[in-house]
Order: structure tokens, then sequence, then C-alpha cells
């Protein structure tokens, strides 16, 4: 089984990056090797979710602390099968394990900090539906969502103004209590004040105390031409409020396509099936083709046979961020005519009165192979 690489290494920053120069770095390096930048590319495919787990670790502080600490695959029990008779179930909002052991033999501030410190907002994720045509061509869309904004009357305290949140009376304003284990002394979050060290006596009218409101805004994303189903167009900044200073998080809106008509699509291929009738694929015809552009002309040579494929080149869809076009490849389905008149049967039994059996190459081959089974 192949080894893992370091997740710092896999987006190129030092183990001293900050949270934005990882987000920076995932970026950027994301965009080079989108799938939908190279499609059909599997190396491409592989790194694109190589970095997105590398990002995914590295992006979040508790994950990354537990990483910093354990490596790749870490202990999920550091202390061992025997342990010291400690149940760590409810320690979880602490961080995990790693801001445990942070308050092992002393309870040092380690988690308290991490929970103190600018971290960034929430994403938030939107199902945006666009038409088919929309999608091919590219379009700007504007849509409502809801979002947590810092309240503008307390700028995020949560204290009525005029006042300030006070130091926990419980922890003293240190976010953590202490709890003695045998040898061992381990530091939980103030259940008093959620582990921020402060309490808020007067209540902002505004927010309720909370800090943020809850609101309704307008965004206006432009979506690039050729965009398939499930992929996400990113706003950066536009998502939840960041804490403690911390940069907002994003508004990712998924792209849901609707289906065409008359298109199907794979990749940048258009795919249509089309109908045509009996004389024409006998005697062969020009035939007007739509697209998502209009109809084009195309000749269909004569004796063609139901299930053929044309290619039409440039007339799919645009790679995204490309000018470049694929084909659109039109199958064409013969069709047998039905409620036909009797001078139409008539003409039809004269034809193939006068048939010598070499306007079918199909037939011929077939009974030939027949023939050969019984002699």
């Amino acid at each position: 089984m192949a080894t893992k690489r370091d997740y710092y290494e896999v987006l190129g920053v030092p183990k001293t990056a900050s949270t934005e120069d990882i987000k920076k770095a995932y970026r950027k390096l994301a965009k080079e090797c989108h799938p939908d930048l190279h499609p059909n590319d599997k190396d491409a495919e592989a790194r694109f979710k190589e970095l997105n787990e590398a990002n995914e670790v590295l992006s979040d502080p508790d994950k990354r602390a537990r990483y910093d600490q354990y490596g790749m695959d870490g202990p999920q029990n550091p202390f061992g099968a025997g342990g010291a008779g400690f149940d760590f179930s409810g320690f979880g909002g602490m961080g995990g394990m790693g801001d445990i052991l942070d308050q092992l033999f002393g309870g040092g501030m380690g988690g308290a900090q991490r929970r103190n410190a600018p971290r960034a907002g929430e994403d938030i994720q939107y199902e945006l539906k666009i038409s088919f045509e929309e999608a091919a061509k590219g379009c700007e869309k504007s849509f409502d969502f809801m979002r947590d904004e810092i309240c503008e009357v307390c700028h995020g305290s949560g204290a009525k103004p005029g006042t300030q949140p006070k130091t926990c009376p419980t922890c003293k304003g240190t976010g953590q209590v202490r709890m003695q284990g045998g040898f061992m002394t381990i530091a939980r979050p103030c259940t008093t004040c959620g582990g921020t060290g402060k309490i808020v006596t007067d209540k902002c009218e505004s927010c309720g105390g909370a800090g943020v409101k809850r609101l309704r805004r307008t965004a206006r994303v432009p979506i690039p031409a050729g965009i398939d189903n499930g992929n996400p167009v990113v706003l950066r900044g536009k998502g939840g409020p960041g804490i403690n200073g911390g940069p907002a998080g994003d508004l990712i809106i998924f792209i849901t396509v609707r289906p065409h008509k008359l298109f199907k699509r794979n990749g940048t291929t258009l795919l249509l099936d089309m109908p045509i009738s009996f004389t024409q694929a006998a005697l062969g015809a020009d035939i007007d083709v739509p697209t998502l552009n209009g109809t084009v002309k195309y000749h269909i040579p004569e004796g063609t046979q139901s299930g053929t494929e044309f290619r039409i080149r440039g007339q799919g869809l645009p790679r995204v961020g490309s000018s470049l076009k694929g084909d659109l490849l039109v199958t064409v389905k013969v069709e047998v005519p039905k409620r036909m008149s009797d001078k139409q049967k008539d003409l039809l039994r004269q034809f193939d009165a006068i048939s010598t059996g070499r306007e079918y190459e199909g037939s011929k081959s077939f009974l030939d192979k027949v023939k050969s089974l019984f002699n």
C-alpha cells in the first residue's frame, strides 16, 4: 500500500505556515490541477484529491494540531489499551485528544488559546439550478441566501451598548476548569461561559446576546461557459463571519444543470440522436442539424445505416476557461415508414423485385455466414 505524503509537502508550505498561507497555497494548486481543466487525466484527478485531503486537515486548527502531534496515522487512544481509566468522550469540545494532552500534568493553556485565536468563518453551501443553455454559454445569476453577520449594534460582543462582557466567575477568565484524576490534572471548557472566559449579563437587544444576526443577502455569481453538473463556483469571503477577527468563510455554489430536450453531454462533446427518413438514408441528403447556436447543413451520404455517427467539429461545449470547443456527435436513426398508401407499398414491392441482393451488404454477409455453417 502506497505511503501518503506529508500534508505540508503536498501543499508546499512550511509547518509554521499560517491558516491563510495554507488556503492560498491550496487555491493556487487546486486551480492548476482541477479535473475540469484536465479531463480524463487520472494523475490530475489524484493530485486534486490529495490536495483536498491535505487542505481539509491543515486548514482546521484542531485537525492540524492532532496531525502535528501524531502524524498521518496517529493512535486512536494515545494512552494505550490499559489507559488511566478515564472516559474522554466528554472532552470533544476541546478539540480532541491533542487538546486533552495539552492539559495533562499541569494543564497548559493551548486549547484555550486555540479557541480564542482568530478563525475563519464557516463556509456556506448553496445549490443553484441553471438551464442547459446557460451552462453552455455562461451567464450571471442572482439569488438570495441566509448568512450570519456580526451585529452592527454590539459589534459582535453580544453586550448591550455601553456595557462590557464580564469575566466568568467560574473559570476566572481562563475559559477552562480543571479536574483531578489520580495523578493527572485535566482541563476542560468551562460550561458557564462556553470556554470564552466571558459572560454577558446585559445582552444586546438587537442580536439577543449572540453577537451575530441571521440576515438575507443577495449574491451575484458569474457562471463560466461549459460548466458541468455538480461543479462548484466559489465566492471568497461571502460566507459566515470570522471568529475573533478571523477571515470570513466562503460561499460555495454547487451547480445543477437542468436536462435539455434534445442534447446530452459527455464532457465537452454534445450528443444528439436524430431521426432521418428511409429515403434520406438510402439516397443521401443534406439535412438541417440542430445545434445550440441554430441549425447547420450536413450531408448524409447515400446508403447510411441506422446508428451511424457523424461528428460535426466545433459545435460542442466550451472547455471551462478556454475558447476551445468540443464536437457535436450526431447518431442517425433511420425510420421505417408506417401507414403507407397502397401506391407506396406497390413501389416498394417493385423495388424489392428488381433487387439483386447486392444492395444489402449486411444481409448478404449474414446469409454467407449461415451457409458456411451448413456446408
